[in-house]
């Protein structure tokens, strides 16, 4: 599994879905690359529901109390088009945000700097009051760069008391 992931639908392949590129289109490259191996190639996609894995519901939580006080939810997400909707089905909670840029769509993925930078105009976001949180520490240094304030989650502790520190003390 960890070669089929690391040299036949690869990050980087798998990233050009973020990116736009059609299902189709990618599978059939994939396949013409690794021929032995077309079953679970396609089943990387027809499959794909079965392979995400289920909410993180400490961070779900988190989530519902930013939400309470009333803040701005908006989302950023590296997501193929043609996938994010099963993520959408499937998780209740991606209907909180006010607002989605599913990188998919736009034909730009994080850590562009133009994925950030149209968030903010779309949204009409002030980079100094928007905090931005990634489990990507390229994509924070990113937003950091184009003036958000960004934190690195690496754990639910962590983001609460990186929360506290920018002021948002939850429960």
């Amino acid at each position: 599994m960890e070669a089929f992931l690391a040299e036949v639908c690869s990050p980087d392949w798998n990233e050009r879905q973020d990116q736009g590129r059609p299902w189709s289109e990618a599978i059939a490259e994939a396949i013409e690359r690794h021929p032995s191996q077309e079953a679970n190639i396609r089943a990387f996609y027809d499959r794909w529901e079965e392979m995400m894995p289920g909410a993180n519901n400490d961070v779900v939580d988190i989530l519902r109390e930013l939400g309470q006080r009333h803040l701005r939810l908006l989302a950023l997400t590296n997501w193929s088009t043609e996938t994010f909707p099963i993520a959408q089905a499937r998780f209740d909670f991606l209907n909180w945000f006010e607002g989605i840029v599913v990188s998919g769509l736009e034909g730009l993925v994080k850590p562009q700097a133009e994925i950030f930078e149209l968030t903010i105009q779309r949204f009409g976001l002030s980079p100094r009051s928007t905090l931005f949180i990634d489990d990507s520490l390229r994509n924070v240094e990113a937003a950091r760069r184009v003036g958000l304030n960004a934190i690195h989650f690496v754990g639910v502790d962590d983001l609460r008391a990186r929360l506290r520190e920018a002021g948002l003390d939850l429960s």
